[in-house]
């Protein structure tokens, strides 16, 4: 049987913990990434220089796609602290990190204290956890919204609380304002799947249900209220190339149901194993355990229905299926349902008994680990990143003596193994966060030449941007205001003045008569779709373009 942890094990469980909580904001002033990252941040600029927090605008203009909670949140921090990084990312991560807490909390009260604390540490050190609070988009917030309406919808059924119900309903109407109705499958599926499981027929047609359902649509009116009022009262607006587009339908129809039957203005092509092979990568260093952790579960709770809860299973697996099914389909929107998988790893774990599983477990994890320092060994030999400097490399190196000695000397048995992997994924994401994506957003050319321009502008020249192209990376990290301007508006520029384009729009300028001096030239890359020719320094050349800021001489 599993052997309770002593105070030494325990103290050092903390310690871990806290460390895994700070590699989790080792992203926080890394360059904001696109496109999404950058468009959202964007938004959320907007409604704080427009002072208007109802519409959505991107691109100048009316803006439908995601609901209006996590640019709200972005647009409060921009006002008390400025157009900053890290004023964009903190909330996000803040919204993770209460994810992190009910996480711990709600596996405590489900099994108990041992396994909430190593839930904590596997959601802490999945991978794109960590990666998700670099390049923050909806997910984060997303993600400590559902488990923590999971959470309170569990403690209003068991203690029959209405103060706990609304603050489920609340978190549940702040999930909805986040990313849609879909969150109501993962929060009703966790909630209905364990009562219809273990049948509770007399709470699962509970008057508080009803009443759920009310409050929660109480709590979105305001996102309702600002849908009518950008888009409904205005049929003559173009939306997705057509009048007439009801915001409050895109909301509850065309938004997630939509994109689930591709019949929505927003389409994909699905692949059913697409989560598979996703969470395969995503849920690193934890995904081998997991997969055998869900079926051992699931075998054992066939056996014996009314022992076990079933949040955790039903919450996940009917989002993983659906998610599947779907025709819309992007690796991070699995993140969402990483707490219950953190749960149902620790508790498999946990329960681990016979030394031969202990053993397999152990082997699994150590080839895991090593695998995975080969291949972040291989990304700085290819890729090599300027940014490894000394003191990076010194804390690196200091991580993985860690892991070397410390594990065998603070724990035994299975935390022994978790100690291990943890450190492993420290390694990984220190070299990804301290050095790989600060070098690879050197690529990322609007943010590049906008800090740059902010230095170097000492005119206050005004700046121009080439229409028809999106430059959400340029805009957010410009401090002044950008106009776009058409190979037409020659004639409308008076004076000098700085433009940023790429190089084969500027030639065309050129051929048309318009003279300037190239000022600055950066290298473009897309930083969110890698190819391993642009990895590889000795062949990134081929992959590069270039864009200049040019002083225009009218």
């Amino acid at each position: 049987m599993h052997q309770p942890n002593t105070v030494h094990q325990t103290k050092w469980l903390y310690l871990f913990i806290g460390m895994a909580v700070i590699i989790n904001f080792t992203g926080l002033f890394t360059t904001i990434m696109g496109p999404d990252a950058n468009l959202y941040a964007n938004i959320a600029k907007t409604m704080v220089l427009r002072n208007n927090y109802a519409d959505l605008f991107a691109w100048e203009t009316d803006w439908l796609d995601k609901p209006h909670f996590p640019f709200w949140v972005a647009a409060v921090f921009f006002k008390c602290f400025g157009f900053t990084t890290w004023a964009y990312k903190l909330p996000g991560i803040l919204f993770m990190m209460m994810g992190v807490v009910y996480t711990y909390h709600f596996a405590k009260d489900l099994y108990n204290k041992q396994i909430a604390l190593w839930a904590v540490l596997i959601l802490l050190t999945a991978q794109h956890i960590i990666l998700s609070n670099t390049d923050v988009r909806a997910e984060p917030y997303l993600t400590g919204l559902i488990i923590a309406a999971v959470y309170h919808f569990y403690k209003a059924y068991t203690r029959n609380n209405f103060g706990q119900l609304v603050l489920a309903c609340l978190f549940t109407a702040c999930a909805v304002m986040t990313k849609g109705m879909f969150a109501l499958i993962t929060i009703g599926g966790a909630v209905v799947g364990h009562l219809l499981i273990t049948r509770q027929w007399k709470q699962l047609f509970h008057w508080r249900w009803l009443l759920a359902m009310v409050l929660v649509l109480l709590f979105i009116t305001p996102e309702i209220w600002c849908l009518y009022r950008q888009f409904d009262l205005h049929p003559e607006k173009v939306v997705f190339g057509h009048t007439g587009v009801s915001g409050i339908k895109f909301f509850f129809w065309d938004s997630q149901f939509g994109r689930f039957f591709n019949t929505g203005p927003i389409k994909g092509n699905g692949d059913p194993t697409f989560f598979i092979h996703t969470t395969l990568w995503a849920f690193l260093p934890w995904s081998l355990v997991l997969f055998v952790a869900i079926f051992q579960f699931i075998k054992k709770g066939i056996k014996n229905v009314q022992a076990q809860e079933w949040y955790c299973i039903c919450g996940s697996l009917i989002t993983f299926l659906l998610f599947s099914a779907s025709k819309f389909q992007l690796p991070h929107y699995l993140n969402i349902v990483f707490p219950f998988f953190a749960i149902i790893t620790a508790q498999y774990l946990y329960k681990l008994s016979s030394e031969k599983s202990i053993k397999a477990v152990r082997i699994t994890q150590t080839i895991v680990i090593i695998l995975m320092l080969l291949i972040i060994t291989a990304l700085w030999y290819f890729y090599r990143p300027e940014t490894f400097v000394p003191l990076t490399a010194s804390i690196i190196i200091i991580f993985l003596l860690l892991l070397i000695f410390l594990p065998g000397k603070v724990s035994t048995g299975m935390q022994r193994i978790i100690f291990s992997t943890m450190l492993a994924s420290f390694i990984i994401n220190l070299f990804l966060n301290l050095c790989f994506y600060p070098s690879l957003l050197h690529y990322q050319s609007g943010s590049e030449a906008a800090l740059w321009i902010n230095q170097n502008n000492l005119q206050r020249l005004p700046v121009y941007i080439n229409d028809g192209q999106f430059h959400d990376d340029f805009n957010f990290y410009l401090h002044t205001q950008a106009t776009a301007v058409s190979d037409a508006d020659k004639d409308k520029i008076k004076g000098q003045a700085l433009l940023y384009a790429n190089t084969g729009v500027l030639h065309d300028l050129e051929g048309k008569g318009w003279k300037f001096t190239v000022v600055k030239t950066f290298k473009h890359y897309s930083v969110t779709r890698l190819k391993p020719t642009f990895l590889n320094r000795n062949t990134r050349q081929t992959e590069l373009s270039e864009v200049q800021v040019v002083l225009l001489n009218p």
